[in-house]
């Protein structure tokens, strides 16, 4: 599956507001967008461009928007999925544009000049998710099956066979895990 720079970018900025959302009472961890400092921080580390002052309305209007992206992620089926996003895109008042800024080469933006953060999220991040749901790989859009951690991902592997938000934490603590009950069960 090809993925253009922009779209992962959006990914990437959808799978990290996603995973800013408290993780409810058994996984653990705090809503970690609470503040604009915290918005603010947000959008630097995404790259996201063209964003102004950020006030608690925008942050409201984000974390709105994130409930909204954890609809489509628990969407039961491609055609839920899509009327979410359709309502979703809509919302944000589209006007797809060709640019080529920050030194990347031409892309397109899918959200209005001047749009409020919510919408530019909301546009370009919907896309993004529009273009695995045309593409039939929704299923590709996953939370972790760690215990103790539903963060959300993007399966980008060869084979969709990715379970973990990051090999590196939840991955490897499971697979010391196991291996650990493995050497407790052959010593007896």
């Amino acid at each position: 599956m090809m993925i253009t720079h922009d779209t992962r970018c959006a990914l990437d900025a959808v799978i990290g507001l996603l995973n800013t959302a408290p993780k409810g009472e058994a996984a653990g961890g705090p809503d970690t967008l609470t503040d604009t400092a915290a918005l603010r921080e947000f959008t630097a580390r995404h790259d996201i461009s063209g964003v102004g002052t950020l006030d608690d309305t925008d942050l409201a209007a984000v974390r709105a928007l994130r409930a909204r992206f954890a609809e489509v992620f628990a969407a039961p089926d491609d055609r839920r999925a899509a009327a979410l996003l359709n309502t979703l895109i809509a919302s944000a008042g589209t006007t797809p544009q060709l640019t080529d800024h920050d030194g990347y080469d031409w892309h397109i933006h899918y959200f209005a000049p001047g749009a409020s953060l919510a919408h530019h999220l909301a546009a370009d991040c919907g896309m993004a998710l529009a273009f695995l749901v045309v593409a039939g790989e929704r299923e590709r859009l996953r939370r972790c099956e760690a215990p103790g951690c539903r963060n959300a991902f993007v399966d980008l592997s060869r084979n969709r066979s990715r379970r973990y938000c990051s090999s590196r934490t939840c991955g490897n603590r499971l697979h010391v895990a196991a291996y650990r009950a493995r050497q407790r069960e052959a010593a007896g």
